[in-house]
């Protein structure tokens, strides 16, 4: 929207030049997500308290888990209404709104958004602690899987081929098969960061290093010159995703806020799905999707933790953690939340530095 409303006035005065530039607006759309999550985020939580919507934990369910977090009982949860929110208005303002890819990933965020509100308000209403049914809860995830992957198929200036990290020009076209692989990405990402959303700030601030990895990934992706450079399929126009993952960094930094040990609101699984199946968007729109696994290690382990644990008690009786997801066997194992989180938030990091490596590592 500024885009439109301050470029065309460059002719008068030179300064509105700068709005041309994606470094400008992506840096200005993460202070202004920044600062409209600082301020819904009082106003959310005060109605989200006001509802009495707060964290339910069920002690007949998992024990060891209620012993670990009973005073989190009543927490406001649902506090991703205002990071998708933020990210929203924060697009609107700054990115180009004519930009395909943009459409696109503010689409997929409220379509993600909506299946976890769902599921968060019959938690909440209807008293049901596993909220939607599984299977209409994939079946949300699998019906945009499935309309982003037939509109990458059908659409010429996209691309069904798969790019290959560490390898020089190397992609492997799956064809209809792409629709597919779509699928599998937006439902992976989605449920595994919702699986990670445990512990205060600890999926907030891994996701934080994922979208401003990506937002780099975009900006190269994007740029003619870059792209060439580093031998990097060139998707003009992929660029302008930069300022959404950067809308998602200050976003995720003004959740944040409120978010960190000790926690005054959780995201709830509006934020967490939402979330996790947005940077799956922007992984497949720009081509990155396999980098997914390495700038998004802590939600893969986080989410085969807890496939392995039911696993191997199906087969064999037997549990490989103390508790799954990954985080919580720590818990059990004595260190404190605080340890388990920042221990977490560092290997998150060091994953993003590498996967912004892999530009240069072929």
């Amino acid at each position: 929207m500024l885009y439109y409303l301050f470029y065309p006035l460059r002719e008068i005065f030179f300064g509105f030049n700068v709005f041309k530039y994606i470094t400008f607006r992506a840096a200005m759309a993460a202070v202004t997500t920044f600062l409209i999550s600082l301020i819904l985020g009082p106003l959310v939580i005060r109605k989200l308290k006001a509802f009495k919507i707060g964290e339910n934990i069920r002690k007949d369910e998992c024990p060891a888990l209620y012993n670990l977090s009973e005073q989190k009982k009543g927490t406001p949860t649902m506090g991703g209404i205002f990071i998708v929110l933020s990210i929203i208005l924060s697009t609107l303002l700054w990115a180009d709104l004519k930009n395909h890819f943009i459409i696109i990933a503010v689409f997929s965020l409220c379509w993600l958004a909506i299946v976890g509100f769902l599921d968060d308000y019959i938690k909440l209403t209807k008293k049901r602690s596993k909220g939607l049914t599984i299977k209409a809860k994939l079946s949300g995830q699998l019906i945009l899987g499935l309309i982003l992957g037939t509109l990458i198929l059908f659409e010429p200036t996209l691309s069904t081929k798969l790019d290959l990290p560490f390898l020089k020009k190397a992609a492997i076209d799956l064809g209809v098969f792409y629709v597919l692989f779509v699928i599998l990405v937006i439902v992976g990402s989605s449920n595994a960061v919702n699986l990670t959303d445990g512990l205060d700030g600890l999926a907030i601030g891994c996701v934080i290093m994922a979208a401003l990895a990506y937002s780099i990934l975009s900006y190269v992706t994007g740029h003619l010159k870059f792209s060439q450079y580093l031998m990097l399929p060139y998707i003009p126009g992929a660029g302008e995703l930069t300022v959404f993952c950067a809308s998602i960094v200050g976003a995720g930094l003004g959740f944040l806020w409120f978010n960190c040990y000790p926690a005054n609101v959780f995201m709830g699984d509006v934020g967490s799905i939402a979330l996790g199946g947005a940077i799956g968007t922007v992984a497949v729109l720009i081509k990155k999707e396999l980098l997914l696994v390495i700038v998004g290690g802590i939600f893969v382990v986080e989410a085969l933790s807890v496939l392995l644990q039911i696993f191997s008690f199906r087969m064999y009786k037997k549990r490989i953690f103390k508790m799954a997801p990954l985080h919580h066997h720590f818990q059990i194992l004595g260190w404190p939340e605080s340890k388990v989180i920042v221990r977490f938030w560092i290997v998150a990091a060091v994953l993003a530095l590498l996967t912004i490596m892999t530009l240069k590592l072929r």
